[in-house]
């Protein structure tokens, strides 16, 4: 029993990270209609960009006290402002004159910024692993169970982040352009609204929770790699659709589920098949239930 808790709490926190990067999925789909797959390298910006700030400060503060609290908030702060600025350029330079385009357009431009993402961290930095020594090594062992700090302070941010952007666009005047944005572009900007600004500032918000996942994953894992947005975007994507794309709780829900059966899968079965069947109970679930386990069926314009 101990053991399958233990493997719960890891798969949470896991889960926590593929929650934080699906619902940049989820916000850009629901407005645009677009799947952004250049948002799994947003990701991987985010913990490059967490580690620059890393190997600059700590140097410099060290890694007593309270400069271990300032080097993590500095590496977060540097991290979303970063990458928000990535993701504002891709958006106005790679996604916006395509807008009017037919549908693949957007995707094949996505695919492209993700390779071209990608390529440039890799020729940047390099393609070796970048390891960082430990910032947060406090465990706590309850019951037999161990629980880092860590693990804590990502689920913790997950549940304050998704509160905050749920907030935001259920009771805000951003909230209620984006709502109208989604519901109908044409019409909210016949209203008044800035439709480019309000998609801007949607992919901005994306980001900069994708670069609190990176930074997340850079201090779990303690180590950054070039290709860290592929596999870890695909699953974030898979957990919008099985949460049900569109639903910013329903992101976080599906990320949880993709990390718990990664999780106990890989402690009761073999590690191998671990993907497999994380996408064999997507398949299960949209078969079901087409729209995710939180989305809502969508309606047809005429």
């Amino acid at each position: 029993m101990e053991y399958f808790v233990q493997q719960l709490v890891n798969g949470l926190t896991l889960g926590s990270i593929y929650g934080l990067v699906a619902i940049g999925y989820t916000m850009v789909y629901g407005i645009i209609g677009m799947v952004n797959f250049a948002h799994g390298d947003i990701f991987m910006l985010g913990a490059f960009a967490a580690l620059i700030v890393f190997l600059v400060l700590s140097p410099i503060i060290g890694f007593t006290g309270v400069a271990v609290l300032v080097l993590l908030l500095a590496m977060l702060v540097v991290a979303m402002l970063m990458t928000s600025l990535w993701n504002w350029t891709i958006e106005r330079v790679a996604y916006r004159p395509l807008r009017g385009s037919f549908r693949l357009a957007p995707l094949i431009t996505a695919i492209g910024m993700s390779i071209f993402l990608s390529n440039f961290i890799q020729v940047a930095q390099g393609p070796r692993n970048k390891p960082i020594p430990g910032l947060v090594n406090d465990v706590y062992t309850i019951a037999g169970i161990s629980v880092s700090l860590k693990q804590i302070v990502i689920m913790v941010v997950t549940a304050v982040l998704l509160a905050i952007f749920w907030y935001i666009v259920n009771h805000t005047p951003l909230g209620r352009a984006q709502r109208a944005t989604e519901q109908d572009r044409k019409m909210a900007a016949l209203l008044g609204i800035d439709v480019d600004r309000t998609i801007s500032i949607t992919f901005i918000m994306g980001a900069a929770l994708a670069a609190v996942a990176g930074s997340m994953y850079l201090i779990y894992y303690g180590v950054a790699s070039y290709n860290d947005g592929f596999v870890p975007g695909v699953k974030a994507f898979t957990a919008a659709v099985l949460g049900g794309i569109g639903s910013l709780p329903g992101a976080v829900l599906g990320g949880l589920l993709i990390g718990l059966i990664e999780s106990l899968w890989s402690a009761y079965f073999t590690i191998a098949y671990k993907d497999v069947a994380t996408f064999a109970i997507l398949a299960f679930v949209l078969i079901f239930k087409p729209s995710g386990l939180l989305g809502r069926p969508e309606v047809e314009k005429v």
